[in-house]
């Protein structure tokens, strides 16, 4: 399945004809299709995996979670919650490496082994991002706001103390995503893949720092032939292309996630457990509505910009 690199007046990606990502042959996608809701189907009911330790993960364990994220692009498992969070910290790195993710992201509110603490914070960097509150987070994949040539393509997302009641999570495959889109109209696709469909403006932090104005595709083929998704459901600060079919699109794709699907995840994180996924789209409700004292809720992320490696 080669991509030719050329674009096409309507600033399109151009596939060959055994592409299952070409609109205009099905063959190919068809095939797909047929083996991508098998394995969702067979790995929907999967009990999460049992690694014993977090930084040397044995074969088997390694085996399964490369199968499930080939094939889902995402495991959820299970580890002992018996570290400090600094050994946490460095286990998950040795975690990832394993897998081919090394060079993380340089995020502005990384720490230790950058490594970013998803906590309620009142620190100036993080107060005014929802993240860092007990607010719920709709609908959205990592790092939507990064540049196309700095997109997240996996992360790793560890609950090192869960909240005392929410704080439940919901991830969805977005290869499903798109074959729900394309499956009720190609053309949908075609507007998604657009390379001006999504736009973030640009973001002034109170201590100057400039983020600037980001504009993409929601779907985009990578080199290696592998779909990437950027996407919020966020309904301010954030433009969508000035186009009928591109609103339905997205109208379409809201109401699939707000709706559910039958291979939607459903996950409320204990301590010890975690997420290593392809940046698959994700949301979180919010948590500790009774307690009225700050949070002590703490997971750790860790995004990359390759995906997990393949068997």
């Amino acid at each position: 399945m080669n991509r030719d690199l050329e674009k096409n007046d309507n600033k399109l990606p151009i596939f060959s004809i055994d592409s299952i990502w070409n609109l205009s042959s099905n063959k190919a996608y068809l095939k797909w299709r047929k083996e991508k809701l098998k394995w969702a189907q067979e790995l929907y009911n999967a009990p999460l995996i049992e690694i014993k330790d977090l930084a040397n993960p044995s074969k088997a364990e390694q085996n399964e979670i490369i199968d499930r994220c080939n094939k889902t692009n995402m495991a959820i498992y299970q580890t002992p919650n018996n570290k400090s969070s600094d050994e946490v910290r460095s286990n998950i790195r040795n975690f990832a490496k394993i897998f081919n993710l090394q060079f993380a992201e340089s995020h502005r509110s990384a720490g230790k082994e950058e490594i970013v603490a998803i906590t309620p914070s009142n620190a100036p960097k993080q107060k005014a991002y929802i993240p860092y509150s007990k607010k719920p987070i709709n609908w959205h994949t990592d790092g939507y706001y990064n540049a196309p040539d700095e997109q997240v393509k996996a992360m790793v997302l560890h609950c090192f103390k869960p909240a005392q009641d929410g704080g439940q999570s919901q991830l969805f495959d977005n290869e499903i995503a798109y074959i729900r889109l394309r499956d009720e109209n190609p053309d949908f696709i075609k507007a998604l893949m657009h390379k001006e469909a999504m736009s973030i403006p640009q973001n002034l932090e109170e201590n100057g720092d400039l983020r600037p104005i980001s504009i993409g595709p929601v779907f985009s083929i990578d080199k290696n032939n592998k779909l990437n998704m950027r996407y919020t459901a966020r309904t301010r600060s954030i433009e969508w292309r000035d186009d009928k079919t591109t609103k339905q699109a997205v109208e379409f794709l809201q109401n699939l996630l707000t709706n559910g699907d039958p291979f939607l995840i459903t996950a409320t994180l204990k301590a010890g457990q975690g997420v290593l996924c392809n940046n698959s789209l994700h949301n979180r409700t919010g948590f500790d509505k009774q307690n009225q004292a700050k949070s002590d809720r703490l997971l750790f992320r860790v995004r990359f910009f390759n995906r997990v490696r393949e068997k």
